[in-house]
């Protein structure tokens, strides 16, 4: 074999965990498609060391350094098809070509379906956000919403308030009950039942939203947890199995990060229920150590 692991996505994820089986001296493939989730947002917050980089930015140097490895190769393409053959794994891309190795590490991400609300996708990643973490110092101080679509959104609007002034727009979707009340207004969240049908304001700006009773309210910042998908299919051919996570499914995984195929480990928003720049470097990190520790268990078996 010409490799020994193929890491499937090069953002966060799985960069990290090239980089420990690169520094493990081993024959590391990365395949990255070049369509990251983080693509729509101007800059990383909260990233040690990188904080306000633009992930365009800290993927380019990841991979500067990362090629400096001898032992690993950086392509750009996207991975279709993959299969167990005896051993080993066989990963096809779309461009026809064909590569086996004994090790897999996806870290192929997710996708994002929003809310069917006009204005809203326009503003994805700049002032329709998902993450308070990663982007609410930066509207901090503004008039700040939280759109009820799913059944967390509740405990999502009691964090916001630490940021700026909050409003829970429920959509007729999501009444909170009553105890999630009680703390909603311990924390000055204010409700408001008339859904939301329009982001307002000089994209991607948002400056307003107009409600279905015709009012419209300022607001400078909406969050918003968008419902997630695979981005690739080769989780799922492999036979991986998933869990339920509260946005979408999530690649079931041990703690040593391999998934429930031997020899495939995962990492990143594909596996985690939690998605975080940080949280996503860290488990590829997880994900390249344990797959080079297989590697060497299987050398001495």
């Amino acid at each position: 074999m010409s490799f020994e692991a193929i890491v499937i996505g090069g953002n966060f994820a799985g960069l990290s965990a090239a980089m420990q089986l690169a520094r493990a001296r081993r024959r590391v493939l990365l395949v990255d498609a070049g369509a990251p989730r983080n693509r729509f947002s101007e800059a990383s917050h909260g990233f040690l060391g990188q904080d306000g980089q633009t992930p365009a930015a800290i993927m380019r140097e990841g991979k500067r350094q990362l090629s400096l490895y001898p032992s690993i190769t950086i392509r750009q393409g996207k991975v279709v098809r993959a299969q167990s053959d005896g051993d080993a794994f066989i990963i096809g891309t779309e461009d026809g070509g064909e590569e086996r190795a004994a090790r897999i590490v996806l870290a192929t991400g997710v996708s994002d379906t929003l809310p069917e609300l006009s204005g809203l996708k326009e503003r994805w990643g700049r002032s329709a956000l998902h993450c308070p973490y990663c982007h609410g110092f930066e509207v901090s101080g503004g008039k700040l919403g939280v759109l009820a679509n799913h059944p967390h959104s509740a405990h999502s609007a009691m964090m916001i308030p630490d940021w700026g002034a909050t409003t829970f727009f429920t959509q007729a979707l999501f009444e909170p009950e009553e105890e999630q009340l009680v703390k909603l207004t311990a924390r000055g969240v204010r409700i408001e039942r008339s859904p939301i049908v329009e982001l307002l304001g000089d994209n991607p700006k948002l400056e307003a939203v107009r409600l279905a009773d015709g009012r419209v309210l300022p607001l400078d910042a909406v969050f918003v947890a968008p419902k997630t998908s695979m981005a690739s299919p080769v989780a799922e051919q492999l036979g991986c199995v998933f869990d339920d996570g509260p946005f979408g499914p999530v690649i079931r995984t041990g703690e040593n990060k391999e998934t429930t195929i031997k020899g495939v480990f995962a990492a990143g928003d594909a596996a985690s229920a939690m998605h975080n720049a940080t949280l996503a470097s860290a488990s590829g990190v997880l994900a390249g150590v344990h797959c080079h520790q297989s590697l060497v268990m299987q050398s001495v078996a």
